[in-house]
């Protein structure tokens, strides 16, 4: 289920007829610890490059700085970071006020925030005792001047009466904070060297790393949006990587539990990386005879990867999430979405598996749902066997087609697009003709896609249906000021629908898929699915 919060307030009205665009389909969202940056808020990077001057770049604590940069490495062009943390603390700032001093923290926590901080009186009249000019800067280094980063706050005063108490404009900051208690007088004006009119205080070197990421670092709270949760800020993202806690701690099944229901709430696929132990293809296969955790929005790719640790200077043994995230988004790139997921995984040259697989293993892998990732070998010779790719729903419940990879990703992005694609209804007439035109739009949408050979059958019919009228637009969701939108693509067999509704509403767009009798489903048998078991178990609220 997709949810969306008031999106008919954010569209405008338009004379020209809306469209269905086609949503990125390879945006990688990564969680974990970094060497600096914004704590609990996601932050889109389009290189490795950005994610050096935004998060610090490589740091060895940090499994996500090195499964970021196989993500662009290995092809990828859109990120979104969360950066947690685990007992970091930010830089302070004493700024010295008579026989006192003014604390400042810093926002972002971590030894490598550098800020400065300058207090002038200039523009303040000589007989305002209270009132100061105050300039906070991030810096690329300890007494570096190479500013990254400014705001300036101009006559603030530290009285709580005075209109502009800096403790009510700090909490808007990107930098600092205040620390109470205040002093009982403004800061001294900060003078240069030698006496000059500009100076700078730099920040304290108080600033700390923090430890080890737990598994309660990464879920987070959905209520307060950290952890993994802070994604509900983002804009969308199609894949999740949670790397490794430290180099030699899995992600625990607690945070995969959560992360695959939250990225079955956003149409997401979560890439889960092989457990350490699986030291060879034999105890892989071993290992996920008892693995706890499947989920058809859920993806894993073997073995780990080997690469250069530029840090260290030699080869290392690194989770595979990042660069199987990188080579999907590629793929996507050189083809067709319904198509990418059954190209062959290549790693690209200096990458290679930390294990080797051979034809007959990867065959046995993707039987119990492991894909398996290739090396780069030149020239036509040593091509390896071509395996569709496999969620993590084998072995498990579920839908049947949604144990491939493609069938799946498909399915969620055509789903997404629809509903993001339709929001425009709320700001029409809910009745037959808003209805009529919502049906039509999606049907020239899904035909585009059909000609294009994303579904199966030979016509319309068997490859897709839209319904969008009074059968699942009765009185009571009229009243409740929601439109409803039902539809079905066959992914992997005429005939046969993946559904899904989508529900709009003034406060929420929400979109989930329902049963439509899978096994035995006909165009025909649609309207007597719509009565007995899609809206009898729909949650209006």
């Amino acid at each position: 289920m997709v949810e969306r919060g008031a999106p008919g307030l954010e569209l405008a009205r338009s004379r020209t007829e809306p469209i269905i665009a086609r949503l990125p389909s390879a945006v990688t969202a990564f969680v974990g610890r970094t060497l600096k940056g914004p704590v609990q808020r996601p932050v889109a990077v389009a290189s490795f490059a950005e994610f050096q001057q935004m998060f610090g770049g490589l740091w060895q604590p940090s499994t996500l700085s090195y499964a970021v940069e196989q993500f662009f490495d290995h092809g990828g062009s859109r990120a979104v970071i969360v950066r947690v943390a685990n007992g970091a603390r930010p830089p302070t700032i004493t700024l010295p006020a008579g026989s006192s001093a003014l604390r400042l923290a810093g926002v972002n926590p971590g030894s490598r925030e550098y800020l400065r901080a300058s207090v002038d009186y200039d523009g303040i009249p000589e007989g305002d005792a209270d009132r100061f000019n105050l300039i906070i800067q991030r810096v690329r280094s300890a007494g570096s001047e190479l500013i990254e980063d400014q705001e300036i706050f101009r006559r603030v005063s530290l009285r709580p009466d005075s209109g502009r108490c800096l403790s009510d404009l700090l909490p808007q900051s990107r930098l600092t904070r205040a620390v109470e208690p205040l002093p009982a007088q403004r800061p001294n004006r900060s003078a240069g060297p030698g006496g000059s009119a500009i100076g700078y205080t730099f920040s304290n070197s108080d600033g700390d790393d923090g430890g080890p990421l737990t598994d309660y670092d990464i879920i987070g709270s959905a209520a307060a949006s950290t952890g993994l949760f802070a994604l509900s800020a983002a804009d969308g993202f199609n894949f999740l990587c949670i790397p490794p806690l430290s180099r030699d701690h899995d992600v625990g099944l607690s945070a995969l539990l959560v992360a695959g229901r939250y990225c079955r709430e956003r149409h997401a696929m979560l890439i889960v990386d092989p457990p350490a132990s699986w030291s060879t293809a034999r105890t892989a296969l071993e290992g996920m005879r008892s693995w706890p955790f499947r989920s058809d929005n859920a993806v894993m790719y073997y073995p780990r990867v080997q690469a250069l640790d530029r840090l260290r200077g030699r080869l290392e043994t690194f989770a595979s999430c990042g660069a199987a995230a990188g080579l999907l988004a590629r793929s996507d790139d050189l083809s067709a979405l319904w198509r990418a997921a059954s190209e062959e995984m290549t790693l690209r040259s200096g990458t290679q598996p930390a294990v080797a697989v051979s034809d007959a293993d990867r065959l046995r892998l993707a039987q119990v749902g492991i894909n398996t990732l290739s090396a780069s070998r030149p020239g036509p010779a040593g091509a390896v066997a071509r395996v569709d790719a496999r969620t993590l729903a084998v072995g498990g419940s579920g839908f049947a087609d949604w144990k491939y990879l493609s069938a799946r990703r498909l399915g969620l992005w055509v789903a997404a697009s629809i509903e993001h694609g339709t929001r425009w209804v709320l700001l029409e007439q809910n009745g037959p003709a808003t209805w009529a035109r919502a049906r039509a739009l999606v049907e020239t949408f899904l035909e585009v896609l059909a000609e294009q050979g994303a579904f199966m059958g030979a016509d319309a019919g068997d490859r897709y249906f839209v319904i969008c009228d009074e059968r699942v637009n009765r009185p009571d969701t009229i009243a409740d000021g929601r439109v409803n939108l039902l539809f079905g693509v066959a992914a992997s067999r005429p005939g046969e629908f993946d559904a899904w509704l989508v529900a709009h509403h003034p406060a929420a767009s929400r979109v989930r898929p329902v049963s439509v009798n899978r096994l035995a489903t006909s165009r025909q048998r649609v309207e007597w699915e719509i009565e007995t078991t899609i809206l009898k178990k729909m949650d209006y609220r």
